[in-house]
């Protein structure tokens, strides 16, 4: 159902107020159970998942590519300036959809399904890094993420933007409790791995990986917890050639080590 609208302020369009205020969105969101999708190729990933449509915000012409998809939902279609006008920003794909969130599984639920390769992310609160770190998970074989109660949502839109909708690809679940969250991994027969910059760690792309693993990677900058290290079976780091560590660079960002480190266990594992 198409409804043209010409005034920014329109009631109807409160699902995609204020877009760069993070605070206000994280709480709107929750309060109303809903994510934007922002996209053609993302909104379409979206609806194959099952995750159902509120509305779809649109110009007039983006309606023609989408349309395949959209069936009965309400698009409102508004002129390219108001559209930059709500958004904040200029919208480059063209479109803004509403989607309803879908009831996250419990942890253990999650681990009930099965799946050997996991990652396990604790207190990450940058959605741009969740986002390209599910992408990452996404190409390279990783069955499921479990996140610690602190980290960002997957379902936010900048992290949903950066993962190319590999957030709606992937299993995820939250734990209800940090201190003693790794221990429902332990009872499911995880082994857990810890990435460290430690280079006295074992090198990830050489150890035995058998049967179930859990990989634990920590926020940008302060890593992981010594609660989480010491919980964590091994310690495995990313080795670093001589030349990086007389030049100083002795670690790498959160998101490029969660691309090493899901090649390195998949490399492990054959």
């Amino acid at each position: 159902m198409l409804e043209y609208v010409t005034d920014p302020g329109d009631p109807r369009l409160t699902d995609y107020t204020r877009l760069r205020d993070v605070e206000l969105r994280k709480s709107l969101e929750a309060e109303r159970g809903l994510f934007l999708a922002e996209g053609e190729k993302v909104i379409r990933r979206a609806i194959a998942a099952g995750y159902p449509i509120r509305s779809v915000l649109t110009t007039r012409r983006w309606l023609a590519p989408l349309e395949d998809v959209l069936g009965d939902a309400t698009v409102y279609v508004v002129s390219d300036e108001i559209m930059s006008g709500i958004a904040g920003f200029q919208v480059h794909r063209g479109a803004l959809a509403s989607m309803e969130r879908l009831p996250l599984p419990a942890v253990e639920t999650l681990l009930k399904r099965g799946g050997h390769r996991l990652l396990v992310l604790e207190d990450l609160v940058d959605h741009a890094n969740v986002g390209a770190i599910f992408r990452s998970a996404a190409a390279l074989g990783v069955d499921g993420v479990i996140l610690s109660p602190r980290c960002a949502d997957p379902l936010y839109r900048r992290a949903v933007k950066v993962s190319m909708g590999a957030v709606f690809s992937i299993p995820y679940a939250r734990m209800d409790d940090w201190f003693e969250g790794l221990a429902q991994l332990r009872k499911a027969g995880c082994r857990m791995l810890a990435l460290t910059p430690d280079q006295n760690a074992v090198p990830i792309d050489e150890i035995a990986v058998e049967g179930r693993v859990a990989l634990l990677l920590g926020a940008e900058g302060d890593g992981l917890s010594s609660h989480w290290l010491q919980e964590a079976d091994h310690a495995v780091c990313i080795s670093m050639n001589a030349g990086a560590m007389a030049a100083g660079v002795d670690s790498l960002n959160v998101v490029a080590a969660a691309a090493i480190a899901c090649h390195g266990l998949m490399r492990a594992s054959r």
